[in-house]
Protein backbone atom coordinates (compact mmCIF):
# COMPACT_ATOMS: atom_id res chain seq x y z
CA UNK A 1 0.00 0.00 0.00
CA UNK A 2 1.02 3.54 -0.82
CA UNK A 3 0.46 5.82 2.83
CA UNK A 4 1.33 8.91 3.58
CA UNK A 5 1.36 9.93 7.15
CA UNK A 6 1.14 13.66 8.32
CA UNK A 7 2.99 14.12 11.48
CA UNK A 8 3.02 17.57 13.47
CA UNK A 9 6.41 18.24 14.37
CA UNK A 10 7.46 20.27 17.65
CA UNK A 11 10.60 22.00 16.82
CA UNK A 12 13.09 21.87 19.32
CA UNK A 13 12.08 19.00 22.05
CA UNK A 14 11.20 15.23 21.56
CA UNK A 15 7.65 14.38 21.41
CA UNK A 16 6.40 10.56 21.95
CA UNK A 17 3.81 11.02 19.01
CA UNK A 18 6.60 11.92 16.22
CA UNK A 19 9.11 9.15 17.80
CA UNK A 20 5.96 6.90 17.19
CA UNK A 21 4.91 7.74 13.32
CA UNK A 22 8.44 7.58 12.22
CA UNK A 23 8.81 4.48 13.97
CA UNK A 24 5.63 2.86 12.58
CA UNK A 25 6.27 5.14 8.80
CA UNK A 26 9.94 2.53 9.24
CA UNK A 27 8.24 -0.36 9.81
CA UNK A 28 5.64 0.08 6.78
CA UNK A 29 8.92 0.72 4.63
CA UNK A 30 10.67 -2.40 5.60
CA UNK A 31 7.43 -4.47 5.29
CA UNK A 32 7.42 -3.34 1.99
CA UNK A 33 4.68 -1.07 1.85
CA UNK A 34 5.30 2.64 -0.22
CA UNK A 35 4.87 4.80 2.82
CA UNK A 36 6.51 8.35 3.37
CA UNK A 37 5.85 10.97 6.27
CA UNK A 38 5.29 14.26 6.00
CA UNK A 39 6.47 17.15 8.77
CA UNK A 40 3.60 19.42 9.79
CA UNK A 41 3.83 22.94 11.41
CA UNK A 42 7.31 22.48 12.87
CA UNK A 43 10.28 20.32 11.95
CA UNK A 44 10.50 16.81 13.57
CA UNK A 45 12.89 16.21 16.75
CA UNK A 46 13.88 12.35 16.63
CA UNK A 47 16.16 9.77 18.19
CA UNK A 48 16.41 7.58 15.29
CA UNK A 49 16.84 8.03 11.64
CA UNK A 50 14.23 9.79 9.95
CA UNK A 51 11.67 8.29 8.03
CA UNK A 52 11.30 10.30 4.92
CA UNK A 53 14.46 12.85 5.24
CA UNK A 54 13.81 14.84 1.66
CA UNK A 55 9.80 15.29 2.34
CA UNK A 56 9.08 19.02 2.34
CA UNK A 57 7.32 20.70 6.07
CA UNK A 58 3.39 21.60 5.32
CA UNK A 59 1.65 24.57 7.09
CA UNK A 60 4.72 25.60 8.89
CA UNK A 61 4.38 27.25 11.96
CA UNK A 62 5.14 30.65 11.22
CA UNK A 63 2.80 30.99 7.95
CA UNK A 64 -0.22 29.57 9.36
CA UNK A 65 0.21 31.59 12.91
CA UNK A 66 -0.02 34.64 10.36
CA UNK A 67 -2.85 33.86 8.08
CA UNK A 68 -4.77 32.82 11.14
CA UNK A 69 -4.57 36.37 12.67
CA UNK A 70 -4.13 38.54 9.47
CA UNK A 71 -6.17 37.87 6.04
CA UNK A 72 -2.90 39.41 4.31
CA UNK A 73 -1.07 36.70 4.63
CA UNK A 74 -3.93 34.14 3.32
CA UNK A 75 -2.83 36.01 -0.25
CA UNK A 76 0.72 35.49 -0.14
CA UNK A 77 2.75 34.58 -2.86
CA UNK A 78 4.34 31.35 -2.43
CA UNK A 79 7.93 32.54 -2.62
CA UNK A 80 7.32 34.65 0.81
CA UNK A 81 5.37 31.84 2.49
CA UNK A 82 8.51 29.20 1.78
CA UNK A 83 11.06 32.03 3.38
CA UNK A 84 8.92 31.41 6.48
CA UNK A 85 8.85 27.73 6.36
CA UNK A 86 13.04 27.90 6.82
CA UNK A 87 13.95 24.61 8.97
CA UNK A 88 16.04 26.56 10.72
CA UNK A 89 14.25 30.40 11.27
CA UNK A 90 10.95 27.69 12.25
CA UNK A 91 13.12 25.94 15.05
CA UNK A 92 14.81 29.25 16.03
CA UNK A 93 10.83 30.71 17.00
CA UNK A 94 9.68 27.59 18.41
CA UNK A 95 12.47 27.51 21.46
CA UNK A 96 11.04 30.77 22.67
CA UNK A 97 7.52 31.56 21.48
CA UNK A 98 5.47 28.41 23.16
CA UNK A 99 4.13 27.87 19.65
CA UNK A 100 2.63 24.48 20.93
CA UNK A 101 1.53 25.39 23.81
CA UNK A 102 -2.46 24.78 24.33
CA UNK A 103 -3.33 28.10 26.37
CA UNK A 104 -1.94 29.80 22.85
CA UNK A 105 -3.82 28.32 20.20
CA UNK A 106 -7.31 27.59 20.98
CA UNK A 107 -8.75 30.10 18.13
CA UNK A 108 -6.00 28.40 16.06
CA UNK A 109 -7.12 25.04 17.05
CA UNK A 110 -10.98 25.83 16.08
CA UNK A 111 -9.93 26.90 12.80
CA UNK A 112 -7.40 23.58 12.05
CA UNK A 113 -10.45 21.11 12.99
CA UNK A 114 -12.00 23.04 10.00
CA UNK A 115 -9.66 22.25 7.05
CA UNK A 116 -9.59 23.36 3.84
CA UNK A 117 -12.59 25.38 4.98
CA UNK A 118 -10.59 27.32 7.36
CA UNK A 119 -8.81 30.79 7.23
CA UNK A 120 -5.66 27.98 7.00
CA UNK A 121 -6.76 27.00 3.53
CA UNK A 122 -4.14 27.75 1.57
CA UNK A 123 -1.30 25.60 3.22
CA UNK A 124 -4.22 22.67 3.33
CA UNK A 125 -4.49 23.08 -0.29
CA UNK A 126 -0.73 23.10 -0.81
CA UNK A 127 -0.85 19.97 1.33
CA UNK A 128 -3.54 18.21 -0.87
CA UNK A 129 -1.95 19.39 -4.00
CA UNK A 130 1.44 18.02 -3.43
CA UNK A 131 -0.19 14.51 -2.47
CA UNK A 132 -2.05 14.52 -5.68
CA UNK A 133 0.10 13.29 -8.38
CA UNK A 134 1.58 10.39 -5.60
CA UNK A 135 -2.01 9.26 -5.21
CA UNK A 136 -1.63 7.42 -1.76
CA UNK A 137 -4.12 4.90 -1.14
CA UNK A 138 -4.26 6.03 2.27
CA UNK A 139 -3.50 8.93 4.31
CA UNK A 140 -2.80 9.00 7.83
CA UNK A 141 -3.65 11.45 10.32
CA UNK A 142 -0.91 11.90 13.69
CA UNK A 143 -3.80 12.50 15.66
CA UNK A 144 -7.09 14.32 15.87
CA UNK A 145 -6.32 17.76 15.82
CA UNK A 146 -5.49 16.85 12.18
CA UNK A 147 -9.45 15.23 11.61
CA UNK A 148 -10.18 18.67 10.18
CA UNK A 149 -8.35 17.47 7.06
CA UNK A 150 -9.96 14.40 6.67
CA UNK A 151 -13.37 15.70 4.20
CA UNK A 152 -10.35 18.12 1.85
CA UNK A 153 -8.68 14.92 1.38
CA UNK A 154 -11.27 12.96 0.45
CA UNK A 155 -12.61 15.10 -1.74
CA UNK A 156 -9.60 15.55 -3.98
CA UNK A 157 -8.08 12.59 -3.60
CA UNK A 158 -10.45 10.06 -3.18
CA UNK A 159 -8.39 8.20 -1.01
CA UNK A 160 -8.73 6.41 2.77
CA UNK A 161 -8.58 8.15 5.84
CA UNK A 162 -6.92 6.73 9.33
CA UNK A 163 -6.91 9.24 12.01
CA UNK A 164 -4.84 8.07 15.08
CA UNK A 165 -5.98 9.15 18.57
CA UNK A 166 -3.08 9.91 21.25
CA UNK A 167 -3.19 12.37 23.65
CA UNK A 168 -5.54 14.75 22.20
CA UNK A 169 -7.79 15.15 25.42
CA UNK A 170 -5.77 16.65 27.85
CA UNK A 171 -5.04 19.38 25.00
CA UNK A 172 -8.57 20.21 24.22
CA UNK A 173 -8.96 20.12 27.68
CA UNK A 174 -6.89 22.89 28.81
CA UNK A 175 -7.97 24.85 25.95
CA UNK A 176 -9.87 28.25 27.58
CA UNK A 177 -13.58 28.84 26.61
CA UNK A 178 -15.34 29.65 24.26
CA UNK A 179 -12.36 27.34 22.22
CA UNK A 180 -12.64 24.42 24.39
CA UNK A 181 -16.08 23.25 23.67
CA UNK A 182 -16.01 24.78 20.36
CA UNK A 183 -13.02 22.60 19.70
CA UNK A 184 -14.67 19.33 20.66
CA UNK A 185 -17.72 19.95 18.67
CA UNK A 186 -15.10 20.21 15.69
CA UNK A 187 -13.24 16.86 16.59
CA UNK A 188 -16.73 15.38 16.62
CA UNK A 189 -18.03 17.04 13.55
CA UNK A 190 -14.78 14.95 11.21
CA UNK A 191 -16.02 11.71 12.51
CA UNK A 192 -18.17 11.65 9.18
CA UNK A 193 -15.17 12.15 7.19
CA UNK A 194 -12.53 9.37 8.86
CA UNK A 195 -12.88 6.21 7.28
CA UNK A 196 -11.34 4.56 11.15
CA UNK A 197 -9.61 6.08 13.97
CA UNK A 198 -7.12 4.36 15.87
CA UNK A 199 -6.22 4.19 20.07
CA UNK A 200 -2.94 3.83 20.33
CA UNK A 201 -4.50 1.50 23.70
CA UNK A 202 -8.16 0.10 25.34
CA UNK A 203 -8.02 2.63 27.51
CA UNK A 204 -7.64 5.82 25.19
CA UNK A 205 -9.65 4.59 22.89
CA UNK A 206 -12.73 4.10 25.09
CA UNK A 207 -12.01 7.27 26.63
CA UNK A 208 -12.26 9.11 23.11
CA UNK A 209 -15.32 7.12 21.86
CA UNK A 210 -17.00 8.29 24.94
CA UNK A 211 -16.03 11.93 24.19
CA UNK A 212 -16.37 12.54 20.77
CA UNK A 213 -18.73 10.28 20.70
CA UNK A 214 -17.54 7.18 18.25
CA UNK A 215 -19.19 4.09 17.43
CA UNK A 216 -17.53 1.33 18.56
CA UNK A 217 -17.04 -0.29 15.07
CA UNK A 218 -15.17 3.27 14.25
CA UNK A 219 -12.28 2.90 16.21
CA UNK A 220 -9.72 0.08 16.34
CA UNK A 221 -7.09 -0.59 19.10
CA UNK A 222 -3.34 -0.32 17.60
CA UNK A 223 -0.45 -0.70 20.53
CA UNK A 224 2.14 1.34 20.37
CA UNK A 225 5.61 -0.16 19.39
CA UNK A 226 9.32 0.94 19.34
CA UNK A 227 12.01 0.18 17.38
CA UNK A 228 14.18 -2.60 19.04
CA UNK A 229 17.65 -1.52 17.00
CA UNK A 230 19.14 1.07 19.83
CA UNK A 231 17.58 -0.23 22.64
CA UNK A 232 19.34 -2.85 24.48
CA UNK A 233 19.66 -4.12 27.98
CA UNK A 234 22.55 -3.13 29.94
CA UNK A 235 25.21 -6.36 30.08
CA UNK A 236 25.00 -5.85 34.03
CA UNK A 237 23.07 -3.75 36.42
CA UNK A 238 24.48 -0.27 37.84
CA UNK A 239 26.95 -0.34 40.52
CA UNK A 240 24.25 1.94 43.06
CA UNK A 241 20.53 1.87 42.82
CA UNK A 242 19.47 4.49 40.40
CA UNK A 243 15.72 5.20 40.12
CA UNK A 244 15.38 6.98 36.42
CA UNK A 245 12.90 9.78 34.52
CA UNK A 246 12.80 9.69 31.34
CA UNK A 247 10.18 12.61 29.74
CA UNK A 248 9.06 16.13 29.32
CA UNK A 249 10.13 17.47 32.56
CA UNK A 250 6.99 19.31 33.36
CA UNK A 251 4.11 19.40 35.93
CA UNK A 252 1.61 16.84 34.19
CA UNK A 253 4.31 13.91 34.06
CA UNK A 254 4.99 14.21 37.89
CA UNK A 255 8.66 14.83 38.22
CA UNK A 256 7.57 16.48 41.04
CA UNK A 257 5.86 13.32 43.00
CA UNK A 258 9.15 11.15 42.18
CA UNK A 259 11.48 13.86 43.68
CA UNK A 260 9.15 13.81 46.56
CA UNK A 261 9.31 10.02 46.50
CA UNK A 262 13.45 9.99 46.42
CA UNK A 263 13.34 12.46 49.14
CA UNK A 264 11.38 9.73 51.26
CA UNK A 265 13.97 7.45 50.54
CA UNK A 266 16.24 9.37 51.23
CA UNK A 267 15.05 9.51 55.16
CA UNK A 268 14.30 6.10 55.29
CA UNK A 269 17.76 5.12 54.60
CA UNK A 270 17.10 1.57 53.47
CA UNK A 271 19.22 1.84 50.46
CA UNK A 272 22.59 3.49 50.72
CA UNK A 273 24.02 5.46 48.10
CA UNK A 274 20.60 5.99 46.22
CA UNK A 275 20.62 8.30 43.12
CA UNK A 276 18.28 9.90 40.84
CA UNK A 277 18.91 10.65 36.97
CA UNK A 278 15.97 12.69 35.24
CA UNK A 279 16.21 13.03 31.46
CA UNK A 280 13.91 14.26 29.04
CA UNK A 281 12.52 17.44 26.92
CA UNK A 282 12.79 20.54 28.61
CA UNK A 283 11.45 23.82 26.82
CA UNK A 284 11.66 27.49 28.34
CA UNK A 285 8.75 27.13 29.21
CA UNK A 286 9.75 23.98 31.93
CA UNK A 287 12.73 25.92 33.30
CA UNK A 288 10.66 27.46 36.34
CA UNK A 289 8.84 24.29 37.65
CA UNK A 290 12.80 22.38 36.95
CA UNK A 291 14.25 24.57 39.10
CA UNK A 292 11.83 24.97 41.76
CA UNK A 293 12.35 20.84 41.65
CA UNK A 294 16.14 21.90 42.50
CA UNK A 295 15.57 23.76 45.19
CA UNK A 296 13.17 21.39 47.30
CA UNK A 297 16.18 19.19 46.58
CA UNK A 298 18.66 21.62 48.26
CA UNK A 299 16.47 22.56 51.05
CA UNK A 300 16.15 18.46 51.89
CA UNK A 301 20.10 18.19 51.30
CA UNK A 302 20.01 15.70 48.32
CA UNK A 303 20.58 17.49 45.38
CA UNK A 304 24.03 16.19 45.08
CA UNK A 305 22.51 12.31 44.85
CA UNK A 306 20.46 14.01 41.50
CA UNK A 307 21.14 14.67 38.12
CA UNK A 308 19.32 16.14 35.60
CA UNK A 309 20.55 15.69 32.22
CA UNK A 310 17.79 17.77 29.80
CA UNK A 311 17.34 17.28 26.06
CA UNK A 312 20.26 14.40 26.11
CA UNK A 313 21.38 13.90 22.14
CA UNK A 314 19.41 10.57 20.23
CA UNK A 315 23.06 8.89 20.92
CA UNK A 316 22.46 8.88 25.14
CA UNK A 317 19.29 7.60 25.30
CA UNK A 318 20.00 4.12 25.26
CA UNK A 319 23.27 4.65 27.66
CA UNK A 320 20.77 6.64 29.93
CA UNK A 321 17.78 3.64 30.17
CA UNK A 322 20.89 1.56 30.65
CA UNK A 323 22.27 2.95 33.58
CA UNK A 324 18.98 2.61 35.47
CA UNK A 325 17.50 0.43 38.21
CA UNK A 326 14.09 1.14 37.79
CA UNK A 327 11.94 4.17 35.53
CA UNK A 328 9.44 6.07 36.86
CA UNK A 329 7.62 8.33 35.23
CA UNK A 330 4.05 9.27 37.81
CA UNK A 331 2.07 10.71 35.46
CA UNK A 332 -0.91 12.94 37.09
CA UNK A 333 -3.11 12.97 34.00
CA UNK A 334 -4.23 10.18 31.95
CA UNK A 335 -1.61 9.45 29.54
CA UNK A 336 -2.80 7.80 26.50
CA UNK A 337 -0.25 5.10 26.59
CA UNK A 338 3.51 6.49 27.20
CA UNK A 339 6.00 5.41 25.14
CA UNK A 340 9.23 5.97 27.96
CA UNK A 341 7.41 2.77 29.74
CA UNK A 342 8.23 0.22 27.03
CA UNK A 343 11.45 2.12 26.05
CA UNK A 344 12.71 1.39 29.49
CA UNK A 345 11.15 -2.28 29.22
CA UNK A 346 13.09 -2.86 26.02
CA UNK A 347 15.94 -2.15 28.12
CA UNK A 348 15.67 -4.51 30.21
CA UNK A 349 14.77 -1.51 33.12
CA UNK A 350 11.20 -2.30 35.18
CA UNK A 351 9.27 0.44 35.56
CA UNK A 352 6.59 1.83 38.78
CA UNK A 353 3.58 3.50 37.22
CA UNK A 354 0.63 5.33 38.65
CA UNK A 355 -2.30 2.91 38.57
CA UNK A 356 -4.56 5.16 36.24
CA UNK A 357 -4.70 5.97 32.38
CA UNK A 358 -2.89 3.43 30.14
CA UNK A 359 -0.18 2.37 32.37
CA UNK A 360 -1.99 -0.36 34.33
CA UNK A 361 -3.19 -2.09 30.58
CA UNK A 362 0.33 -2.00 29.67
CA UNK A 363 1.89 -3.33 32.60
CA UNK A 364 -0.81 -6.19 32.77
CA UNK A 365 0.28 -6.77 28.74
CA UNK A 366 3.78 -6.97 29.49
CA UNK A 367 4.58 -8.13 33.13
CA UNK A 368 7.25 -5.93 33.48
CA UNK A 369 6.65 -3.59 36.12
CA UNK A 370 4.89 -2.77 39.37
CA UNK A 371 1.80 -0.28 40.04
CA UNK A 372 1.11 2.53 42.85
CA UNK A 373 -1.92 4.69 44.09
CA UNK A 374 -2.11 7.83 41.47
CA UNK A 375 -0.59 11.43 42.82
CA UNK A 376 0.21 9.52 46.33
CA UNK A 377 4.11 10.00 46.81
CA UNK A 378 4.20 7.61 49.85
CA UNK A 379 2.71 4.83 47.38
CA UNK A 380 5.42 5.16 44.92
CA UNK A 381 8.56 5.47 47.43
CA UNK A 382 6.90 1.76 49.05
CA UNK A 383 6.92 0.07 44.99
CA UNK A 384 10.37 1.82 44.10
CA UNK A 385 11.88 0.50 47.32
CA UNK A 386 10.59 -2.85 46.86
CA UNK A 387 11.75 -3.59 43.63
CA UNK A 388 15.19 -1.80 44.88
CA UNK A 389 15.61 -4.03 47.90
CA UNK A 390 15.03 -7.07 45.88
CA UNK A 391 17.08 -7.09 43.08
CA UNK A 392 15.81 -10.47 41.64
CA UNK A 393 12.66 -9.43 41.50
CA UNK A 394 13.84 -6.49 39.73
CA UNK A 395 15.63 -8.42 37.07
CA UNK A 396 12.77 -10.91 36.76
CA UNK A 397 10.68 -8.15 35.33
CA UNK A 398 13.06 -6.67 33.82
CA UNK A 399 12.88 -9.96 31.47
CA UNK A 400 9.29 -9.91 31.52
CA UNK A 401 9.00 -6.52 30.04
CA UNK A 402 12.08 -7.17 27.15
CA UNK A 403 10.40 -10.11 26.18
CA UNK A 404 6.99 -9.09 26.23
CA UNK A 405 8.35 -5.90 24.01
CA UNK A 406 9.64 -7.71 21.56
CA UNK A 407 6.49 -10.02 20.86
CA UNK A 408 3.96 -7.41 21.60
CA UNK A 409 5.02 -3.54 21.53
CA UNK A 410 8.03 -3.68 18.35
CA UNK A 411 7.49 -1.17 15.74
CA UNK A 412 7.18 -4.27 13.28
CA UNK A 413 4.00 -6.04 15.48
CA UNK A 414 2.71 -2.24 15.28
CA UNK A 415 3.28 -2.09 11.52
CA UNK A 416 1.33 -4.90 10.75
CA UNK A 417 -1.75 -4.05 13.18
CA UNK A 418 -1.54 -0.29 11.49
CA UNK A 419 -1.09 -2.11 7.67
CA UNK A 420 -4.34 -4.74 8.61
CA UNK A 421 -6.29 -1.00 10.10
CA UNK A 422 -5.94 0.25 6.50
CA UNK A 423 -6.60 -3.38 4.60
CA UNK A 424 -9.78 -3.70 5.95
CA UNK A 425 -11.72 -0.27 5.20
Amino acid sequence: MKIAHLTAGTGNFHCGNCHRDNALVRALRADGHDAFLVPLYLPLVLDEPAASPDAPLFAGGINMFLQQKLPVFRRTPRWLDRAFDATGLLRFVSRFAGMTRARDLGEMTVETLRGTDSHQAKEWNRLVEWLAPLQPEVVALSNGLLAGLAAGIKKSLGCRVVCSLQGEDSFLDSLPEPHRTEAWAGLAATAAHVDRFVGVSRYYADLMARRMPLAPEKITVVRNGVSLDALVPAPAPPPVPTIGYFARMCHGKGLHLLIDAFILLQQRGNLPGLRLRVGGAKTAVDDDYVTAQEARLLAAGVRDRVEFLPNIPAAEKTAFLQSLSVLSVPATYGESFGLFVIEAMACGVPVVQPDHAAFPEIIHATGGGALCAPDDAGSLAAALEQLLLTPGLAADLGRRGRAAVETEFSAARMARDFAAVCRGI
